[in-house]
């Protein structure tokens, strides 16, 4: 993943491509001319001129403050990070992104939880933020997942939601948020090389069953490559059309390569015995996934084989596990007599993972503004999708979500 030349920007004779590094500071909504009640209720505003959110908090995808930092490049990488509030999403995006936090008066890329918001419960991102490396690394972070934060924004006096999750359908918040989740694990699926599911310790196991989810509902939403000229936002003939003309079979559908990330773990966790127990687990819980699939499988094989490599795994690969990442608590680091790697050589070592990592390729080659172009249509698809509609009506019925 070498990094773009200014030749490869949208303009030859211009500087070399942005990167995006800080973010600005945001306006306020509201202000002179409109109430912040009436952006709370219609929630149909555009992120502010200075945001540099993809995904803004009325559930709309936005292009055009971010096209401009994006190029005719094919030779880049998205990586996206899902997971609750307060794992490290924002810290591991920092570390991917390069950014040495011992600069003095340098902001990090992504904003990270203090002190101050944990105290106050809230949440740092809202919807999706990217950042551009200059390794052309596309670096997608997310709002958290589960999180009570989003949950009481969202949230009408009434127990409806101020946000359009599904198109043409008014639903509960507590519903409306269940399905935020699954939105953005599809849509991260779909469009990223790579994905890092983040939970906090070795015993939550919801992030691996939102991962389970998103591969069951995950059905005619293709690779952004594979859109036709043909699609046309918000029409089912358009849809449908587009499934037939992706060169994905039903039981070949892209999905992302995922990294199973754990952090905040004690020292007891991270002895070989406990971590042996937990790859173990997280191949059995995933077995039957399309994550562990034969074209997965054969494809990374492939790439081992037209390498050279001599890695005796490329024998074993019908039996290939998910990559699992473990990180120390960061406080583990103050300890005495701590047999395990230090927090800041785990987070560096798992860049190397990422950035080396045999991920799965688009069906064809794309650059970095069709990448997002596509992108936006195919966050346009996982709205309208009828199969996560009809999963919604499924949890409706079961009586555990407000009507």
């Amino acid at each position: 993943m070498a990094a773009t030349s200014g030749s490869n920007a949208l303009n030859p004779s211009s500087a070399p491509p942005k990167i995006l590094l800080a973010k600005p500071g945001l306006n306020r909504v509201g202000g002179p001319g409109g109430s912040e009640d009436e952006s709370v209720t219609l929630r149909s505003r555009l992120p502010p001129p200075a945001s540099l959110n993809l995904l803004s908090d009325s559930w709309e995808f936005h292009t055009d403050r971010i096209l401009q930092f994006l190029t005719e490049n094919t030779d880049f990488t998205v990586i996206g990070v899902i997971g609750p509030s307060g794992v490290g999403k924002s810290t591991i995006l920092n570390e991917l992104f390069g950014f040495d936090a011992t600069s003095p008066g340098m902001l990090p890329p992504f904003a990270t939880q203090t002190e101050e918001t944990r105290a106050m419960a809230r949440h740092c991102t809202v919807g999706m933020e990217l950042r551009v490396s200059a390794e052309r690394l596309v670096l997608l972070d997310t709002q958290p997942i589960f999180s009570p934060s989003v949950l009481a924004e969202m949230m009408r006096p009434d127990g409806s939601s101020t946000i359009s999750i599904l198109h043409g359908e008014s639903l509960s918040a507590d519903l409306a948020h269940e399905l935020m989740g699954i939105q953005l694990g599809v849509f991260m699926a779909s469009v990223c090389h790579v994905i890092l599911v983040i939970s906090e310790g070795v015993h939550d196991m919801n992030m691996w069953h939102l991962m389970l989810t998103v591969d069951l509902l995950k059905h005619g939403i293709p690779d952004p490559s594979s859109l036709t000229s043909s699609y046309s936002q918000g029409s089912n003939l358009g849809h449908e059309k587009e499934t037939k003309d992706t060169p994905q079979e039903a039981d070949e559908e892209y999905l992302a390569a995922p990294i199973f990330v754990h952090t905040k773990l004690r020292e007891l966790d991270l002895f070989p015995i406990n971590t042996l127990q937990l790859r173990r687990a997280l191949s059995q819980y995933f077995s039957l996934s399309s994550f562990m699939g034969k074209k997965y499988v054969n494809n990374i094989k492939a790439q081992m084989q037209s390498s050279g490599s001599s890695d005796n795994k490329t024998d074993d690969l019908g039996s290939a596990e998910l990559e699992l990442f473990l990180i120390p608590s960061k406080r583990q680091d103050d300890l005495q007599r701590v047999q395990c790697e230090s927090y800041v050589s785990m987070l560096g070592k798992l860049r190397d993972l990422v950035l080396s990592i045999n991920c799965r390729h688009f069906a064809k080659a794309v650059s970095e503004r069709e990448w997002l172009r596509n992108s936006a249509r195919i966050w346009d698809m996982v709205k309208n999708s009828p199969v996560i509609a009809e999963y919604s009506r499924t949890l409706q019925s079961s009586g555990m979500f407000r009507r």
